[in-house]
């Protein structure tokens, strides 16, 4: 099987400072130190060390990325982006001049190669403005001929006995942590090559679909990808190893969802002209793609399984709509053999203002029918409606509130983390919905369905958009339905990028929509203005600064508050009902209001330091104006002009949805840096194979299949460990 055995039994003399390094890469097992693959390629001997380098002299140098900062020079205050570049040999520092976001593309342990002259004297010698490559080997090309057979794949090259020949063309180079250098891995590979305990694995993934795919066996691939002798053996043990870990990911995705369909759910009361009189009530007519999800999900309650599924949708597509709508339904079915009392659903939020909003929004969707809702927060808990005030609702104490639920009185809860806890209890609870699905993890998750002995419905949702590949990938157990279409009559918003000197053609809009009776919003990317001693990332706008200067110099008779993480649950609460009121003109935030802040009245929106945010943080903060039929705008003030960011803003201009826009996110980052894939446990090679939909695809029908015949892995034991590893990796967080 797998080799399991430690280190230590083979590498004998390792130094103290060599196991707290291979320690800290999670290298334990001589199966880690097999799969702790090359981060590139060099052909031999082109390869420079720090050691040996000397002023005045260009040169390339593989290495290390260490303590990436931002400062400033003494005398004339231009920004500085450096980082230390280390090796076996030495380390040396790289500077780049006016250039401070370089720093911010660069992260403590990053394997590069970096290309430029050295500067400076004697022992102040320095790389100045060096070019650095973070991903020279092209994941795309090496995913492009997943299916093309590759006459290099045989295990031909592996019986010649010298895998790690002084005759290989290409040097590989690893990811390193203070103790171990690539060299070292080399010799370490080398030696259990020599040993061939490569041969004595047995190959997870089953023969028969290595052969459907041209994929190079278990063996080979280990030798390709540490002992390449072209490029072409890497690339083939690559999109091998990928597919691995994709299929182990589907197995245990399929084996998961296996297991839940096969649990009994409570029965939920499908009446659909009840339905839709109530979708009927709302105060817009529901969207095509609206009404198919709805149907979707109603479909699932008619049967005796558990709904598993993930419902996508763009920012104000209406994915509130549809889980009121389904809410309704459960909350309106009687439990079985009673005569009294209904279902319960429980609605889970990332954040206590996203909560408040969608309690808010329940209450105006449920205000003439007699179904009590509730909300709990860390800070309170609510229940609409009030027994003096029918129109409003109530303060609850927290034990009073949990009593309730137990005992079945509230059908439907709102609620943060809070609804996760062990002292809240449902009655009859039929019913999961979880809100920003991404933001949870599978603990979350799993905490919230086992709430009750029967499994309830599961609908996640989501708002940023998710590449195909990577829901496929990572949320492999879930059905995938898709808000697709937009409210009638909205309009799409007009997005432009603006440099500095067209700053006041924003402001002249606010001008105009506040004249207009409208409102505005404009993010920060920080709080507060940093320490100047500090000198660090200066150039950044602050919400506390900006909302000063706004007021003092372009907007003098506006009313503008702010917004941000630090203020109390009460103080956002006050300054949120403010702009919802219309007392504030302008709210200045940072990205708090990313989800869960849905005011109509506002149309435009400003980003100060637009650069700063992802792609599809950017996409949700300008879906904060989306919210009415007015016409609205997005001003994006980047701070950088690097072609990085222009490449950026130019897509987020350009794009047409959020889907398309996560698609480009995910084409443009380098692997492992996408949303959360470290935070997965997904590796870099996995999050490369993202790219192709082909192979994702692939892995999850052959997984299927597998499943589907041979459930608990009786007959694959090889496959069985792999899939036991990758289901221990998704719990990381």
């Amino acid at each position: 099987m797998i080799p399991d055995d430690l280190i230590e039994k083979h590498f004998t003399r390792l130094k103290p400072d060599q196991k707290r390094a291979l320690h800290k890469l999670k290298i334990k097992t001589i199966r880690d130190l097999l799969y702790h693959f090359p981060a590139r390629y060099e052909n031999a001997g082109q390869t420079g060390t720090i050691a040996g380098i000397s002023a005045g002299s260009e040169v390339t140098l593989y290495g290390t990325v260490r303590k990436p900062d931002i400062r400033k020079t003494w005398k004339s205050r231009r920004p500085i982006a450096e980082a230390w570049l280390e090796d076996a040999s030495g380390k040396i520092k790289m500077m780049w001049f006016s250039q401070p976001y370089i720093a911010k593309t660069l992260f403590d342990g990053m394997v590069v190669r970096v290309s430029g002259k050295i500067a400076g004297e004697g022992t102040k010698i320095y790389l100045a403005n060096p070019a650095i490559d973070k991903s020279p080997i092209n994941p795309e090309e090496a995913h492009a001929n997943l299916f093309t057979k590759n006459v290099r794949t045989s295990d031909v090259l592996v019986s010649g006995g010298h895998p790690m020949s002084e005759s290989n063309s290409l040097y590989p180079i690893y990811s390193e942590s203070q103790g171990v250098s690539s060299l070292w891995f080399t010799h370490a590979i080398k030696k259990i090559f020599e040993n061939k305990v490569h041969e004595e694995i047995i190959d997870p993934i089953p023969t028969e679909i290595l052969a459907k795919y041209n994929l190079p066996s278990l063996s080979a691939s280990l030798v390709f990808i540490h002992s390449p002798q072209k490029l072409s053996d890497a690339t083939a043990a690559r999109k091998r190893f990928a597919f691995e870990e994709i299929f182990s990911l589907q197995i245990v995705m399929q084996k998961r969802r296996r297991a839940l369909l096969q649990e009994k759910a409570l029965p939920i009361t499908v009446d659909r002209n009840a339905l839709k009189d109530f979708v009927a009530s709302f105060p817009f007519p529901a969207t095509k793609a609206q009404n198919d999800a709805i149907e979707a999900i109603v479909s699932d309650f008619e049967k005796t399984s558990p709904m598993l599924r993930l419902l996508e949708g763009d920012v104000g597509s209406g994915k509130t709509a549809v889980a009121a709508a389904t809410a309704y339904l459960v909350a309106t079915s009687l439990p079985t053999g009673r005569i009294a009392g209904t279902l319960q659903v429980a609605y889970l939020c990332p954040t206590e203002v996203l909560a408040k909003q969608h309690f808010s929004t329940f209450v105006s969707y449920f205000r003439d029918h007699p179904i009590p809702i509730g909300l709990i927060t860390g800070s309170e808990c609510r229940k609409f409606p009030s027994r003096v005030r029918y129109e409003e609702s109530a303060k609850l104490s927290k034990p009073a509130f949990k009593k309730m639920v137990a005992n079945g009185e509230i059908p439907i809860v709102i609620g943060t983390h809070a609804l996760v806890e062990k002292s809240l209890s449902f009655k009859y609870f039929a019913y999961a919905i979880i809100d920003e699905q991404h933001r949870f993890g599978t603990i979350h998750r799993q905490k919230l369905v086992n709430k009750s002995e029967t499994s309830p419905h599961l609908l996640s949702m989501t708002a940023t958009p998710i590449p195909r590949t990577l829901a496929l990938t990572l949320y492999g157990d879930l059905d995938l339905t898709v808000l697709d279409q937009m409210p009638v009559g909205r309009k799409p918003v007009i997005t432009e990028v603006l440099t500095p000197e067209k700053r006041e053609n924003a402001y002249a809009r606010v001008r105009e929509e506040l004249a207009a009776g409208h409102q505005a919003y404009v993010i920060c990317p920080r709080i507060d203005e940093p320490d100047p001693k500090k000198e660090l990332a200066l150039q950044a706008r602050s919400v506390k600064a900006e909302a000063a200067r706004l007021k003092k110099e372009v907007f003098k008779n506006a009313e503008i508050d702010i917004l941000h993480s630090k203020m109390t649950p009460s103080e956002k609460e006050s300054a949120m009902q403010r702009f919802e009121d219309g007392e504030t003109n302008i709210l200045v935030a940072t990205s708090v209001i990313e989800v869960g802040v849905n005011v109509a009245n506002a149309t435009v929106i400003l980003i100060e330091g637009a650069e700063r945010f992802g792609l599809a943080q950017l996409h949700q903060l300008r879906g904060r104006v989306i919210r009415s039929t007015h016409q609205s705008y997005c001003f994006a003030l980047p701070e950088s002009k690097g072609e990085t960011t222009r490449e950026r803003m130019k897509a987020f201009v350009n794009a047409k949805n959020g889907f398309e826009l996560a698609e480009y996110d995910l084409s443009l980052r380098g692997a492992g840096e996408l949303a959360g894939g470290k935070q997965w446990g997904v590796s870099d090679i996995a999050m490369e194979a993202l790219k192709n939909i082909k192979l994702v695809e692939a892995a999850r029908t052959e997984a299927a299949a597998l499943v589907a015949t041979d459930p608990d892995l009786k007959n694959h034991p090889a496959l069985a460990l792999r899939a036991r590893a990758s289901d221990e990796s998704l719990h990381l967080e």
